[in-house]
């Protein structure tokens, strides 16, 4: 795995079980967006607290059967937004239909999310190393789309101390990972300040997971 790359084909296995699908989402671009705003209509983006007491960078909020919340009480899913005490809203066809067709594309089928975690950075946000594990099945893929301002993803291996490969995503790029890869590290390099026609000066990052 290259320690940078750039100008990826439209299909890159990055590693195995590691696929970035350029540009993927641009088809469903303007179902994607509206789903967006009915979501956040619905659940507003939130700052969420670590269980040490941070304030996290990313604001967020969920759609699905489950959402991920973080708190006192630890990270993990659950049924309602603890904000309205309400289900979260559900998800959105465009969201599901995107995310098994993604996966199916990477080589993971039958792929059916049940959890959708969207979050907004804006200039300066950045995400730290972390491996995905509240999940309870690690067969299932992750399916990562990036809309809005563009931004570099950083892929670790199995080891937080492995070194990382820079991923630039672009609107409409998708990145799936899952088999031997499940488990890697990754994060987001701080985002650069700009301006997307669209999403003006954010970046909106849709994370699809089988999490029940």
């Amino acid at each position: 795995m290259n320690q940078d790359l750039f100008d990826d084909p439209a299909h890159w296995e990055i590693a195995p079980g590691v696929t970035l699908l350029r540009g993927f989402a641009l088809a469903a671009e303007a179902a994607l967006l509206d789903a967006v705003a009915a979501v956040t209509a619905s659940a507003p983006l939130r700052h969420m607290f670590t269980p040490g007491g941070l304030k996290m960078a990313v604001a967020l909020t969920n759609c699905g059967p489950l959402g991920w919340v973080s708190d006192a009480a630890g990270y993990r899913y659950q049924a309602s937004d603890p904000v309205s005490g309400q289900p979260w809203p559900a998800l959105p066809a465009a969201f599901a239909q995107l995310a098994t067709q993604a996966a199916a594309a990477a080589g993971f089928g039958n792929f059916e999310p049940d959890a959708c975690l969207v979050n907004r950075y804006q200039a300066g946000t950045r995400l730290s190393l972390h491996q995905d594990r509240n999940e309870r099945d690690f067969s299932q893929p992750i399916v990562s789309v990036s809309l809005g301002l563009p931004a570099v993803f950083l892929l670790g291996g199995l080891q937080r101390s492995d070194k990382t490969a820079r991923l630039p995503l672009s609107h409409g790029d998708v990145l799936v990972w899952g088999g031997p890869s499940r488990l890697r590290f990754h994060g987001v390099l701080p985002l650069s300040a700009g301006t997307h026609p669209l999403l003006g000066d954010q970046r909106i990052n849709l994370t699809l997971r089988r999490a029940g």
